[in-house]
């Protein structure tokens, strides 16, 4: 029979156990494939036979990126398969999901091994009969070594796992290549009849897998009350603990059950083991944010105080992860909020990172300034890089100081090698940071690279105009690229509006002129290997060369702006001499002619006086020059508005 596929987005559900879908006998084949997409995909823990069946089935419509899928993985993939068997259609229903695209499969049951086929429909009577004849050998492995028993146990079906018990009753505890038992599997599956029959018979609760889960780990995982009750009742060890450490306990505080963790803590679980990063139960309920089961961890004993192999502690973890009422009651038990990690953090420094607010209010009085300090970096410092404007307004209006700066070691950690909380915001061209980090008091001068400069090369007006209205130095220099002239000029030069607003404030347009080699000639712009020009950026190797702005504005890029630039700069010198490569860019384009002439006709008695007014007020006062006691026609005439 021909396969019927369909593809299309698929909805994810529940699906616990198979069923008898003769109720659905009526239907068309439409309608059950309809029916199957509708169905769980939430199990991926397939038999060997199942999944080889459905890889074939779909191996075509399977993209060739995907992993080979694991059935027993202990992490499965979001890619999963399932099916139902419809007995009255007497056919296979089966899926498998790629990336949210569904490939569904109907095949007909003849296609199966009988025995296989009896097995996955629950038919009791039609194995016994195969049982009878001997058609089949019960303990014989099929290549993943699974063998009937394993098959009945997966799918559930409790009659037919009696007769195989009792046909071939040394198999309970035979074990697959990846060391699961037909007990370990039911359990997976949360088949409960199964799970009891198998322990009644005398299956071992306490055989592990190649993860080396027993099935108290696996119950605990996948939460069933009934079934942990069950392991616990036949003697299931609570202590045993997996390939990574990790103990049932740990598992059922991480599903957040406290009714699992009751039954584990009372038959022997300890609560102080931990798994291979040192995390114990404790650790995980804070991490998790499991409420209540951490109330009863700590009435049971539990350290608060516990720390990870990385000297994370509870409470950092539960300050990261954003776990408000988890804080709260570590706060209220006495937790040490002063434990820093192996890097130095403390819990107020990642929860401001990760924006919790909230929890950074809890933990700003009890959080010691001196151990902040001595962690080298501020939470200011973390909430101005992340965006995290209402985390900063709540450490700004506790008193944190907003010019603390980064220690050496974590200055070093960036490219730019930036120390204070107002550079983040800057780079980030937050401008509601720098506002409120500004006007708290913030210095905009106390990194190596100036923040001006930064806002500057970023084109952002108006965070250049905020920084030079709180004092930002409009002459800042690079200290990786010295130069003759104010370095904001380097990033807008192809920007005039930018160029005017910083000369207007102060910007030392006379340095542009000051060039070393005058009216002789000089030596041609240097290129990059690559053939690129020597713009000179923040990340830049260092130069050993101080620049001329002459040679800035002649690369070829900014070269058909010399003429502007030249011609605004004029605006704000008196008499200077411009050098001959300047002059040969002049006498380039007529049009510039006036330019070449307005540098060299005397200036006027009122352009002198207003550079001369200027001079006398200084760069502080320029800023305020609107609020003297001056004409408005005066006020604009000096602000060259």
């Amino acid at each position: 029979m021909a396969a019927a596929r369909v593809s299309m987005a698929a909805s994810r559900t529940s699906n616990e156990d198979l069923e008898d879908y003769s109720a659905y006998a009526h239907m068309s084949e439409g309608q059950l494939l309809q029916l199957a997409i509708e169905r769980s995909l939430a199990d991926a823990n397939l038999s060997p036979w199942h999944n080889r069946q459905l890889r074939t089935r779909t191996e075509a419509a399977a993209p060739t990126q995907q992993p080979p899928f694991n059935p027993n993985s202990a992490n499965p993939p979001r890619d999963v398969q399932d099916h139902f068997f419809c007995s009255d259609k007497n056919m296979v229903i089966a899926w498998t999901r790629y990336n949210g695209n569904l490939q569904v499969t109907v095949e007909p049951v003849n296609d199966m091994d009988p025995f296989v086929a009896a097995i996955w429909k629950g038919d009791a009577k039609a194995l016994q009969d195969m049982i009878h004849s001997k058609s089949k050998i019960l303990n014989e492995p099929n290549q993943d070594g699974w063998i009937p028993l394993h098959e009945t146990a997966y799918y559930g079906h409790i009659e037919c796992l009696k007769i195989l018990l009792r046909a071939r009753p040394d198999t309970i505890n035979k074990r697959t290549h990846t060391s699961q038992t037909p007990l370990s599997l039911a359990v997976s599956r949360r088949h409960i009849s199964c799970v009891k029959h198998l322990l009644e018979q005398g299956a071992n609760p306490n055989i592990s897998n190649n993860q080396w889960e027993t099935p108290l780990h696996k119950a605990c995982e996948k939460p069933n009350e009934e079934i942990v009750e069950l392991l616990l009742r036949f003697e299931a060890c609570p202590t045993k603990a997996c390939i990574q450490g990790g103990t049932p306990l740990h598992e059922a505080v991480r599903n957040k059950n406290l009714e699992i963790c009751k039954l584990l803590l009372q038959a022997g679980a300890k609560l102080s083991a931990k798994n291979v990063y040192g995390i114990d139960a404790l650790f995980t309920a804070a991490q998790c944010g499991a409420v209540e089961v951490l109330k009863f961890l700590i009435f049971k004993g539990g350290n608060i105080n516990t720390q990870a192999n990385d000297d994370a502690s509870a409470l950092f973890e539960a300050s990261k992860n954003g776990h408000d009422e988890v804080v709260e009651i570590l706060l209220t038990k006495r937790v040490d909020v002063n434990k820093a990690n192996r890097t130095g953090l403390l819990p107020i420094h990642v929860a401001a990172k990760n924006g919790h607010e909230s929890i950074v209010a809890m933990l700003i009085p009890r959080t010691n300034s001196a151990k902040v300090k001595c962690s080298g970096i501020s939470p200011l410092h973390f909430a101005a890089e992340s965006n995290m404007d209402d985390v900063l307004e709540t450490l700004i209006e506790a008193g944190y100081d907003v010019n603390a700066m980064l220690s050496d070691d974590w200055s070093k950690m960036y490219e730019d090698r930036r120390s204070t909380a107002l550079y983040s915001a800057v780079v980030n061209r937050n401008i509601e940071a720098a506002t409120m980090l500004l006007e708290a008091g913030a210095d905009p001068n106390l990194d190596i690279f100036n923040t001006l400069l930064v806002a500057v090369r970023k084109g952002s007006m108006e965070m250049v105009a905020l920084l030079v209205e709180h004092g930002a130095n409009v002459n800042a220099l690079l200290p990786t690229h010295p130069t003759s002239f104010p370095a904001a000029l380097v990033f807008c030069v192809k920007d005039m509006l930018m160029m005017k607003y910083l000369l207007a404030n102060g910007c030392d347009a006379v340095s542009c002129f000051n060039c070393q080699y005058g009216s002789n000639s000089h030596p041609p712009i240097k290129l990059r290997q690559n053939g690129q020009e020597a713009i000179y950026y923040l990340n830049d190797e260092p130069s050993e060369n101080c620049v001329q702005f002459c040679e800035i504005i002649s690369t070829p890029s900014a070269s058909r702006m010399v003429g502007p630039i030249i011609d605004t700069l004029l605006d704000y010198v008196g008499h200077v001499k411009i050098c001959s490569r300047i002059t040969e860019h002049l006498d380039n384009y007529k049009d510039w002619a006036h330019i070449k002439e307005k540098s060299v006709l005397p200036c006027t008695l009122m352009h002198l006086c207003r550079l001369k007014i200027r001079q006398r007020l200084g760069i502080n006062k320029l800023r305020r020059i609107k609020a003297l006691p001056l004409p408005g026609s005066l006020i604009k005439f000096l602000s060259y508005e």
